[in-house]
């Protein structure tokens, strides 16, 4: 059974992925992509093309939301965005290019400390700035921070202990079984969330008098499909200008004298974008708990499924693959962590939150630059 396996593996890399088998060559869309990069009046165009293709998936998310109603309208943008991160990663991962095995950890690293501390720090000032004080269903919220925690345990701490392999990696059989871990733990969140305990997630009943756009009529059937396609497209421009601006940005962080790893951030801050748009949004709006459920959900998302099928494609094509991070990223971590159950512990929120939230996503990002 084993050599079928690997003769079943050997013919698709050589038929299928001949890329794995030689050295990668530049399609012919980045040959004249490549001299346009270079050019300030081209990246500035990206850079607004990917503004408006925000805009316009936050707009859809929002109709969707309002048909679904919470917790599913939110969980379906954060489910959207992580699946084209995921396939994003991959391609990255296969290419096999210098550092591909740091992928996975960087974006996934990246994406809990820009939603625990930026999104939910921005949203939590923007409203507190607005709205004095802010409510929400904190058994949910505090559910979904236990979670994550858990989650990012597993997966970007635990193989900095482990002693089976050297340096801050997993065994093929320890991979597997964070993997499936993952994948079990997000899919019973999803359960508690959408299923046994949904009520944790909605907003609170005064609450519920305030928002207008729950009394709006709910828009047609026609309208909410042609919302999911319009808002997978969108998502789709937006990862893919996300990749295209990328070579700039790694221009100006080699240029800079930055780490490598400031690529990853920037790179996930684009993929985040309309996430953090829409969430902030919300917030505004005085609509605390849909905010929370977007980010946090999008955090638990980027580890459920991100983590699992890397670790499938890595077992399965003898990848390298390193998930642990460093005693630094380590103590700015679970600090996050810390801070973020005191914020989510009664409930309420104050503008002081969100400044706390902020000034240690500004400490990460410092810390990513000057290690």
């Amino acid at each position: 059974m084993v050599p079928l396996v690997k003769l079943v593996k050997s013919l698709y890399i050589n038929e299928q992925l001949p890329f794995l088998q030689q050295p990668p060559t530049q399609p012919l869309s980045m040959h004249i992509l490549t001299p346009l990069l270079s050019e300030t009046w081209f990246i500035a165009l990206l850079a607004v093309t990917l503004i408006g293709a925000v805009l316009s998936a936050v707009h859809h998310a929002e109709v969707i939301a309002h048909k679904t109603g919470e917790p599913y309208g939110t969980l379906v943008l954060s489910i959207s965005v992580t699946i084209i991160e995921v396939s994003l990663i991959i391609a990255m991962m296969l290419s096999g290019h210098e550092g591909s095995e740091f992928i996975a950890r960087d974006a996934v690293f990246a994406t809990v400390m820009i939603v625990v501390n930026g999104v939910i720090g921005l949203c939590i000032f923007m409203g507190g700035f607005k709205n004095h004080e802010m409510s929400f269903r904190n058994e949910g919220t505090n559910s979904a921070l236990a979670v994550l925690t858990a989650l990012a345990t597993f997966i970007l701490v635990m193989p900095t202990v482990t002693i089976s392999t050297p340096g801050p990696d997993f065994t093929k059989s320890q991979l597997a079984f964070a993997g499936i871990a993952s994948f079990a733990l997000y899919g019973a969140f999803i359960f508690f969330q959408t299923v046994s305990h949904r009520d944790y997630y909605l907003p609170k009943a005064a609450d519920k008098k305030l928002d207008n756009e729950i009394h709006a009529e709910a828009p047609s059937n026609l309208k909410t499909a042609a919302s999911i396609v319009l808002l997978l497209l969108s998502l789709i421009v937006v990862v893919g200008l996300a990749e295209a601006l990328s070579p700039a940005i790694e221009a100006g962080v080699k240029a800079a004298g930055a780490p490598k790893t400031v690529v990853g951030i920037a790179i996930a801050m684009l993929v985040l974008m309309p996430e953090a748009y829409a969430a902030t949004r919300a917030a505004r709006a005085n609509r605390l708990q849909s905010s929370l459920n977007l980010a946090l959900g999008s955090a638990l998302a980027s580890i459920g499924l991100t983590i699992p099928t890397v670790a499938a494609i890595a077992i399965f094509f003898n990848l390298p693959l390193s998930l642990g991070i460093s005693d630094l990223n380590i103590v700015l971590m679970y600090l996050s962590f810390f801070i973020g159950a005191l914020t989510l512990a009664i409930g309420r929120t104050t503008l002081l939150q969100g400044v706390v939230h902020l000034i240690i996503f500004f400490e990460y990002l410092f810390l990513s630059l000057v290690p």
